[in-house]
């Protein structure tokens, strides 16, 4: 008997990942399998599929040498679009770059090459305060990127930061305004 998957994926209930550190939380699907980044990069990632996942959402956090402010976000726009251009067969379909504060949010939809297959991503590129977080939702082909989109888009929106780092982006509060050329 074949089973064949319903036109849209259900929702089976909901579950809240919290950050050990308490950088974030987001919510996901709670029929979704948790795995582990790799490279020794700290975070979460959920996919629909038990094994070898190439659909999934995550967030993983990279801490930065250095405080990034409002002054910085064309430079690490354009960074984000030549690593993305450097992916096989890339192609950016939707930008999107936002400040608020010293939070800069970076957003990439693009398509690109891995392993013999086209894949779909949605990713924001997260400067907050001390901290690199990169949220991305990929589907393993574009088609599943669409048939998965609710959930992930679900993702998205249940992604919180808390308050203590809106705090440390707030340009009055935390201090961190321009950076000042080195008195000689």
């Amino acid at each position: 008997m074949e089973t064949t998957r319903p036109v849209q994926p259900r929702f089976y209930g909901i579950d809240t990942y919290q950050d050990p550190l308490g950088r974030f939380t987001f919510r996901f699907p709670i029929d979704w399998h948790k795995f582990e980044p790799t490279g020794g990069q700290e975070g979460a990632i959920y996919s629909p599929q038990a094994n070898n996942p190439q659909t999934w959402f995550s967030v993983l956090v990279s801490r930065l040498d250095e405080n990034v402010v409002a002054e910085d976000m064309e430079n690490l726009s354009s960074g984000v679009d030549e690593g993305i251009q450097s992916l096989p067969e890339s192609h950016i379909e939707k930008t999107a770059d936002d400040v608020l504060g010293n939070l800069v949010k970076l957003e990439r939809v693009y398509t690109f090459r891995e392993d013999g297959a086209i894949r779909k991503r949605r990713v924001w590129v997260l400067y907050v305060d001390e901290w690199l977080m990169v949220v991305a939702y990929q589907g393993e082909s574009p088609e599943e990127y669409q048939y998965w989109l609710p959930m992930g888009n679900f993702c998205f929106d249940n992604f919180r930061l808390p308050e203590a780092l809106w705090f440390a982006t707030d340009r009055e509060l935390s201090g961190y305004m321009k950076r000042q050329a080195p008195s000689t």
